[in-house]
């Protein structure tokens, strides 16, 4: 019988260590798998809601931004006042229920961002409806901003766009105000 030698223990060892190895970072693979497809599923969640949040508050911005024509167009909004629909869509308890659930759903970029655009809202108050080129051009900064935050938060997050890019597709005059924009 020969003797064993260190080569030997060492091989042993080995043949006993690899499938424990194996099995082991087998199950750390499969824990990471699992972790992120649930952490994917649950991000396809939140982003379906954050779809239906943002659609929600969006909506009176696009009433805002119907142009006269295509409003006057529809026999069901043909006498109504859209700039007075659209504040009263913000002005309600529905509105204002999809804030709070931006709040709790949207990016912190989107948050800041809606709220910059309410703030301006609100600083404007019961200022004359007829507002002059100067604050249609402030609104659209801000609305723009949060057109484009909303944009990085749906997985969009190295767009080259800016807000004005945002708005041109609806706005016949964009161009013509981003150029006055000091930013």
């Amino acid at each position: 019988m020969t003797e064993a030698t260190w080569l030997d223990y060492v091989n042993a060892v080995g043949s006993v260590a690899t499938p424990v190895l194996v099995l082991g970072l087998a199950g750390i693979g499969w824990r990471l798998r699992s972790r992120l497809e649930r952490r994917f599923a649950l991000e396809d969640k939140l982003r379906q809601g954050r779809v239906q949040t943002y659609n929600q508050i969006l909506e009176p911005f696009i009433l805002l931004l119907t142009s006269d024509a295509a409003w006057k167009s529809n026999p069901k909004t043909k006498n109504a006042d859209k700039n007075a629909m659209a504040m009263e869509k913000m002005l309600s308890f529905e509105y204002r229920s999809q804030g709070f659930q931006l709040s709790l759903v949207g990016s912190d970029a989107v948050v800041k961002a809606y709220n910059n655009l309410m703030q301006y809202f609100f600083q404007r108050g019961t200022q004359s409806a007829a507002a002059g080129e100067a604050d249609v051009r402030e609104m659209m900064t801000f609305l723009g901003r949060f057109l484009l935050e909303i944009r990085r938060s749906m997985g969009n997050e190295s767009t080259e766009l800016d807000g004005w890019d945002m708005l041109e597709w609806f706005m016949s005059d964009a161009r013509k105000l981003r150029a006055q924009d000091p930013a």
